[in-house]
């Protein structure tokens, strides 16, 4: 007789998230391993003494774990998932039917708590990794990867426009704050009650070596210089060129101010870009992180990552390792200055014509002249010569009766050369690409930092950024490379395991099955139904299966 299964579910008694989650469970293994209470000291300060209290900060912080490692993109979703998984639960502290967040707090909270917070937290883990051996210190890489930003190229409009937009509801907001202020006042000193004055604390002076008049020029060049850490990543818009402007200065997008036009292989986009600079040690952790929008150029915020990145761990690198971005004179005579070496590739402006390059010439230092391949000297020519470049040129009488004016240049006036002034540390760096130091570096550079762009953006969501306008991505991206370095800390101390991502799975299902419906409606026009003797249509095919 054919069996049928009635629904009736009777009440538990007696039952403890305890005995239901599995003993050995990941989300166990996190909890003995990674103890979440420092965060409550690093967001003290953003709350008051009194009121309704809130929701625990180690809470949001395992929600923001949660979400890493299950491969989760919204806070609803996330909510909806840990009302449904007992380990989660069990994780965040949540007993069977007590209610958890709503998944609106999570946004506010975020607000709240800003980039430093989130910053805190990734470098905590970092100096947890550091504790327990994980950090080398003495080889850094620095690589940058294009993210897609949350907005169309649709919603771009003129600058001036959208700013003065924003300036009205900035203004709007801040008479509502000013008079919401000024109504409590009376209010509370009717009550009795003191309104209280924010003190404003100025940092105690640390004692230098430096003469007041050093100190003093060090801090005007200091004020007049562009932080991209304090900046989290902005660019910097007093800095225009004469014959150059970006299109960010004309037209900003509506739903992402922040995010700028990128160049894909796969056409035009909103986006931003993601820097990290990785220890050059087995277990590759990542020691700095920071977002700017795509039009910032991969070298500009280079010094600043890698001096945070120095002196917050007390790491003395023996080299940097980068590509040919990175290869600026600024940032090589910066690093150089420092004692340490410069691997990078330097970019070849010279064999982009078809006439002599530089390196066909020969410098001779006592005479300060070039020598030409045709044994011509090549002289200092102050008059034309810069700051950053001098300026050296043949006499036009040996150019123009030379046989090799053809392979050399078209002026009547003699050919030119240009030498930096900081030639010699660009002869140094040359001097690296030949030997098996650099060579072996440069290797390493393509399987040490790209693989964790691809972890990141395969496994945990950053291929596209969710979240909105620069600090939010700032926070975003501070997540995911915390994430990833927990991963190794978890397997140092005796975890290789991890929940599979199901949601990225799920879209990797669904990705394969569109693209198995797509091959086989393209190239199978009928199909032959096994056990019949006729032919069946594409939509039949469709409705039979």
């Amino acid at each position: 007789m054919m069996g049928k299964k009635e629904r009736s579910f009777a009440p538990l008694i007696n039952v403890s998230l305890e005995e239901l989650v599995p003993h050995d469970h990941f989300y166990r293994h996190l909890e003995k391993t990674l103890d979440l209470s420092f965060v409550r000291r690093f967001v003290q300060e953003t709350y008051t003494g009194g009121g309704r209290p809130s929701i625990d900060p180690v809470v949001f912080f395992k929600l923001q774990l949660v979400m890493f490692f299950e491969g989760i993109r919204s806070e609803r979703q996330l909510m909806r998932h840990a009302a449904d998984r007992l380990s989660v639960l069990w994780y965040l502290g949540y007993d069977l039917g007590e209610p958890l967040p709503d998944h609106s707090s999570l946004t506010r909270i975020r607000t709240r708590y800003g980039v430093e917070v989130f910053r805190r937290f990734f470098e905590k883990i970092v100096e947890q990794c550091q504790e327990a051996g994980l950090v080398w210190g003495k080889e850094l890489y620095i690589d940058a990867t294009k993210v897609k930003a949350n907005a169309s190229l649709d919603s771009l409009k003129p600058r001036f426009a959208v700013e003065a937009h924003l300036a009205n509801l900035f203004e709007i907001e801040t008479t509502d704050v000013h008079e919401a202020n000024d109504q409590q006042a009376p209010q509370a000193e009717a009550s009795g009650q003191s309104v209280e004055q924010e003190e404003v604390h100025v940092p105690m002076q640390l004692p230098t070596s430096l003469s007041p008049q050093e100190y003093e020029e060090l801090s005007q060049q200091n004020a007049t210089r562009h932080d991209w850490i304090e900046q989290r990543g902005a660019q910097n818009r007093s800095v225009t060129g004469r014959c150059y402007q970006r299109i960010a200065d004309v037209r900003v997008s509506t739903t992402d101010p922040d995010a700028t036009i990128m160049l894909h292989k796969d056409g035009s986009h909103l986006g931003y870009q993601t820097h990290y600079v990785v220890d050059g040690g087995k277990s590759r952790i990542i020691m700095n992180v920071l977002v700017t929008p795509a039009e910032v150029m991969e070298n500009q915020p280079m010094l600043d990552m890698l001096w945070r990145t120095r002196f917050r761990w007390k790491l003395w690198p023996r080299q940097v390792t980068g590509d040919t971005k990175y290869g600026t004179e600024e940032n090589i005579v910066a690093i150089e200055d420092q004692h340490i070496r410069a691997y990078v590739a330097l970019p070849d402006n010279d064999h982009r014509t078809e006439f002599f390059s530089s390196d066909r010439f020969r410098y001779e230092a006592e005479r300060d002249v070039y020598i030409c391949p045709a044994d011509k000297e090549l002289h200092l020519d102050r008059p034309h010569s810069t700051e950053r470049s001098l300026r050296y040129r043949a006499r036009a009488k040996d150019c123009n009766h030379c046989p090799l004016k053809a392979q050399c240049t078209t002026s009547k006036q003699g050919r030119t050369l240009c030498r930096s002034v900081y030639e010699d540390y660009l002869d140094r760096v040359r001097a690296y690409h030949t030997t098996e130091a650099y060579k072996k570096a440069y290797r390493k550079r393509s399987v040490w930092v790209e693989p964790l762009f691809a972890e990141a953006k395969d496994w945990h969501g950053m291929r596209r950024f969710r979240l909105r306008l620069l600090w939010r991505v700032n926070c975003e991206a501070l997540r995911i490379a915390a994430g990833q370095n927990l991963k190794r800390l978890l397997k140092k101390r005796g975890w290789g395991l991890r929940p599979f991502p199901t949601e990225a799975m799920y879209a990797f299902f669904l990705a394969s099955f569109g693209w198995f419906t797509r091959t086989t409606l393209g190239y199978v026009s009928v199909s032959l139904f096994i056990g019949s003797d006729y032919l069946m249509s594409k939509s039949e095919c469709i409705t039979h299966y």
